[in-house]
C-alpha cells in the first residue's frame, strides 16, 4: 500500500530517517512567500521597439545598397516629339525653371570638369590630389548615399574650390519611379549635402545620362518636373568614355573638345576601377592649358554664358543641416548594423562548422568507447534507490510515471511523489495506484526546487533520482542510469531524454533538437569534463554529492542547470548515460514552447552568471569554467541567437541582391546542419524520418528560439526568480519506438 505522508510545511520541522539514509539528511531550504519572485515578463515593447528599429535599418540599408550601375549603361535615345530643337540643338546646360525652356553652351575655351557617381573613398581623394595639383576646380555630381558615408570627402572636395552637384541619392534609372520617389531622391541628396558641408545645389544631373540631343519622351518630363523644384538639368557636350577603360591616351583624346570650343566633360570618379581616369587627367589638364583653356565650375561656366548671378550653393538652413545629419546618422547605423551582421554570419559559419567538426570527432570517440565490448563502469551497481517525483497539477500524466518508475527492471526501488500543492488531484491518483513502493508527500505549494529537497530529505537511499511528473522510464532505464556510480568519482549521471508526443511538427521540431541539441552535446561535454545540465526529466545523484553543494538552490530559473554546475564545481564527475531513456510529454503547441524555452534560456544565462567564479579557480572547478562556460557560451547561447540571422539575412539578399549567392550560403548551412543531425540521430539510435522536417525547422522553430534568446538577453539582468512552472498537459507521456 502506498502511504500518505503527514502534510509538511517550509516552516515545519525536517523529517528524519534511520540508518537507511547513507548520510546526513539535505536540508530543507525555507523562505517566506514574499521573497519568491515569478518569471520576470518579456520586454514586449522594448523588443518590439528594438526589432522595429532591425527592420527599419535593414530596409533602409536595402535602399541606399540599391544595385549600382555606373554611368555608362546609358539609354537608348528614342524618336521624341516633346523635346523642343533648341534643347535637342542646345548645349548641355539646361534651365527650365520659373516657366524657361533655354539651353546654353559653354563660352570658348571654357572648360567645365564634371565626375558623377563619387564620392569614393579609393579614387575621389586621387582625382582631388590631381585637381590640387593642377590647381582647377571641378564639380562632382555626388550619389547621396555616398555622400552620407563619406561627408568628410565632401567636405574636402568643397574646401578646395570644387562644387557638388545632385546625382539623386542611389543612383536609380528614374524613368522607372513615381513623381513621389523622384522627389526623395533630390531631397535626400540635398540633406546629405548640407550635412555635410552646409548648403544646398541647383545642378542636376540625372543618372545614365548623356548629352542633350539624347534627350526623348522618357527622359524631357524629368527635366521640366526638376526645373519645376528648381534644378537646373547639366548634360554634358564631351564624354571620356572612361567607364569602358580603353586606356589613358583614349580617355585623353576623348574628353579634348572639338576646334577650341566650351565643354563640359563628364568623367567619373567612382563605380569601378578608375585608376585610366586619375592617370589621363594627369595629362588631359596640361594639355588643355597648354592650348589656352580655362577651367571653370559648371557654375561659374553658366554664369558666364548667361551673365546671370552666380549659380552656386547657397546657405542651407539650420533645419536643413540637421535633418540632413539625421539622414547621416542613419544611413551610416544602417552601414555599420550590415558589418555586424556580416561578421556575425561569418561567426555563425565558424561555429557551426566547429561544432560539426567536434561533434564528429568527440562525439564519435564517446559513442565508440562506450560500445566496446569491455566497457565497464565499475563494479556492478544494484544497491537501492529513492526516485524522487515533484509533482504540480500532473494529473494527466501522473499515473504512468509512477508505474513506469515504480515497477522497473531493478531489485530496489523507493518512490517518493513530492505533491506541491496541487489543486487537480494529483495526490489522490498517487494514492489510489496501491503501489507498495510508493510514498506521497504532501506540501504546500513552494516551487520545484522545495519539492526536490523535501523528496531528498523524505528519500531512504543514498543514490536518488530526479524525475519530472511527465517523464515515463523504460523498464531498464533505472538500472542503465545508476550503473556510472560504479565509478566513486561520479557525483550525478545525466539520462537520455525522448520526446514522446512526436506526431505534431511542433512535437517533431523538439525531438531533433532533444536528439541534436541535448543528448550529442552531452557526448561531447562529458569527454571534456563540464555536461552544464542534467535534466530534470531524468537525472541521478549521490546524496553526498547534493549534500556538498547545499541541496537543490531556488536561486535561478534553471535549478538543474544551476545544480549541476555547482556539483561539477564541488569536485564530482558529471557523466551521461544514454541507455537510460526517459519519455517526456514536450510542449504542444509554439505559445507552450515560447514559455518553457524563455524559462529555460533565461535560467541558463542566470546559472553561467552566479557560476563565473569558475573561471578562475583550479581544479575540477577550473576545469569547467574554462571548458564548460565558454562551450555554453559559444554554442548554447551565442549559436541559437546568431543562427536565425543566417534565414533573416538569406530572405534580405534573396529579395534586394543576389538571389544566386544566397540560396548557396543557406544550402551551405543547411548542408552542415543536416550532416550534424544525421549523425546525431545514428549515435542515438533514431530514424532519419523525423529529419524531413528540418528545413522548415529553420523558418519557425528556429526564429521562435532565437526570439525567446533575444527575450533572455533583454531580461538576465533582473534577477527575477520562478516559482512552479507549468505548462498544459494532454497525457501522451509515453514509451516510444527507438531505432
Amino acid at each position: 500500500m502506498s502511504a500518505v505522508m503527514p502534510r509538511q510545511t517550509p516552516a515545519g520541522p525536517r523529517p528524519r530517517h534511520g540508518a537507511a539514509t547513507g548520510g546526513p539528511d539535505v536540508p530543507v531550504p525555507t523562505r517566506p512567500a514574499w521573497a519568491r519572485r515569478v518569471t520576470p515578463r518579456p520586454r514586449w515593447v522594448l523588443t518590439t521597439v528594438v526589432l522595429g528599429v532591425f527592420v527599419m535599418f535593414l530596409l533602409l540599408e536595402a535602399y541606399v545598397n540599391a544595385e549600382f550601375k555606373p554611368d555608362g549603361a546609358v539609354h537608348e535615345s528614342t524618336v521624341s516629339a516633346t523635346v523642343p530643337d533648341n534643347i535637342t540643338g542646345g548645349g548641355p546646360l539646361i534651365d527650365t525653371t520659373n516657366g524657361r525652356i533655354v539651353s546654353y553652351q559653354m563660352p570658348p575655351k571654357t572648360i567645365a570638369l564634371t565626375f558623377d557617381d563619387g564620392p569614393d573613398p579609393v579614387w575621389t581623394p586621387q582625382v582631388r590630389k590631381v585637381l590640387r595639383a593642377h590647381g582647377v576646380p571641378a564639380t562632382f555630381f555626388v550619389v547621396g548615399s555616398q555622400v552620407a558615408r563619406y561627408p568628410q570627402l565632401a567636405r574636402d572636395l568643397v574646401a578646395d574650390g570644387n562644387e557638388l552637384g545632385v546625382h539623386t541619392f542611389t543612383h536609380p534609372d528614374m524613368t522607372k519611379l513615381p513623381a513621389w520617389q523622384r522627389t526623395m531622391e533630390y531631397s535626400q541628396t540635398q540633406m546629405a549635402i548640407a550635412a555635410a558641408v552646409g548648403v544646398k545645389t541647383s545642378l542636376l544631373r540625372f543618372p545614365y545620362s548623356s548629352s542633350s540631343n539624347s534627350l526623348d519622351d522618357r527622359t524631357w518630363p524629368l527635366v521640366l518636373e526638376a526645373g519645376e523644384q528648381g534644378y537646373l538639368t547639366i548634360e554634358t557636350d564631351t564624354d571620356s568614355l572612361d567607364w569602358m577603360r580603353q586606356g589613358v591616351d583614349t580617355i585623353v583624346r576623348n574628353s579634348t573638345p572639338r576646334d577650341g570650343a566650351g565643354s563640359v566633360v563628364l568623367l567619373h570618379d567612382a563605380g569601378g576601377d578608375r585608376a585610366e581616369t586619375v592617370a589621363a587627367l594627369d595629362q588631359l589638364i596640361p594639355k588643355l592649358k597648354a592650348q589656352g583653356y580655362e577651367f571653370v565650375t559648371v557654375s561659374e561656366g553658366f554664369r558666364r554664358a548667361t551673365a546671370a548671378d552666380s549659380t552656386g550653393g547657397t546657405p542651407a538652413t539650420a533645419l536643413d543641416q540637421w535633418r540632413g545629419r539625421a539622414l547621416v546618422w542613419a544611413v551610416q547605423l544602417a552601414d555599420r548594423l550590415l558589418d555586424v551582421l556580416s561578421f556575425m554570419i561569418i561567426a555563425v559559419g565558424i561555429l557551426t562548422t566547429l561544432r560539426t567538426l567536434m561533434m564528429f570527432f568527440f562525439a564519435g570517440r564517446h559513442a565508440r568507447r562506450r560500445r566496446r565490448p569491455d566497457w565497464r563502469w565499475g563494479r556492478p551497481v544494484d544497491e537501492p534507490v529513492s526516485v524522487i517525483v515533484p509533482a504540480f497539477n500532473e494529473k494527466e500524466n501522473i499515473a504512468n510515471t509512477v508505474r513506469s518508475l515504480a515497477t522497473g527492471d531493478y531489485p530496489a526501488i523507493e518512490v517518493i511523489v513530492v505533491d506541491d500543492g496541487s489543486t487537480d488531484g494529483t495526490g489522490d491518483i498517487v494514492t489510489g495506484l496501491n503501489l507498495p513502493n510508493v510514498r506521497l508527500v504532501r506540501v504546500p505549494n513552494g516551487g520545484k526546487p522545495f519539492a526536490l529537497n523535501v523528496g531528498v530529505a523524505w528519500a531512504r537511499h543514498e543514490l536518488i533520482i530526479m524525475v519530472d511528473g511527465d517523464t515515463v522510464f523504460e523498464p531498464d532505464s533505472i538500472r542503465a542510469l545508476v550503473q556510472p556510480f560504479g565509478d566513486p568519482t561520479v557525483g550525478a549521471v545525466a539520462g537520455n531524454v525522448k520526446v514522446s508526443n512526436r506526431g505534431t511538427v511542433v512535437g517533431r521540431w523538439q525531438h531533433i533538437e532533444y536528439v541534436i541539441g541535448f543528448n550529442l552535446d552531452r557526448r561531447l561535454y562529458e569527454l571534456f569534463g563540464c555536461i552544464p545540465t542534467v535534466p530534470g526529466a531524468i537525472g541521478a545523484f549521490r546524496r553526498r554529492a547534493l549534500r556538498d553543494v547545499g541541496g537543490v538552490s531556488d536561486r535561478t530559473l534553471a535549478e538543474d542547470t544551476d545544480l549541476t554546475m555547482a556539483i561539477t564545481r564541488a569536485g564530482w564527475r558529471v557523466v551521461y548515460e544514454g541507455q537510460a531513456r526517459a519519455w517526456t510529454e514536450a510542449p504542444a503547441t509554439l505559445g507552450q514552447l515560447w514559455r518553457q524555452r524563455y524559462r529555460w534560456s533565461y535560467g541558463t544565462m542566470q546559472a553561467m552568471w552566479r557560476h563565473r567564479g569558475a573561471l578562475t579557480e583550479p581544479g575540477a572547478s577550473g576545469r569547467f569554467g574554462r571548458r564548460g562556460l565558454p562551450f555554453l557560451a559559444f554554442f548554447g547561447i551565442a549559436l541559437p541567437l546568431l543562427a536565425p540571422l543566417v534565414d533573416i539575412l538569406t530572405l534580405y539578399g534573396f529579395v534586394f541582391f543576389n538571389r544566386t549567392e544566397a540560396g548557396v550560403a543557406w544550402l551551405a548551412m543547411l548542408a552542415l546542419q543536416t550532416i550534424t543531425a544525421v549523425v546525431a540521430f545514428r549515435l542515438d539510435g533514431e530514424r532519419l524520418g523525423p529529419l524531413w522536417a528540418l528545413p522548415l525547422q529553420q523558418f519557425v522553430y528556429r526564429q521562435v528560439i532565437y526570439v525567446v534568446m533575444a527575450q533572455s538577453a533583454l531580461t538576465a539582468l533582473t534577477g527575477a526568480r520562478l516559482r512552479w512552472h507549468k505548462l498544459r498537459r494532454t497525457g501522451e507521456a509515453a514509451v516510444g519506438p527507438v531505432g
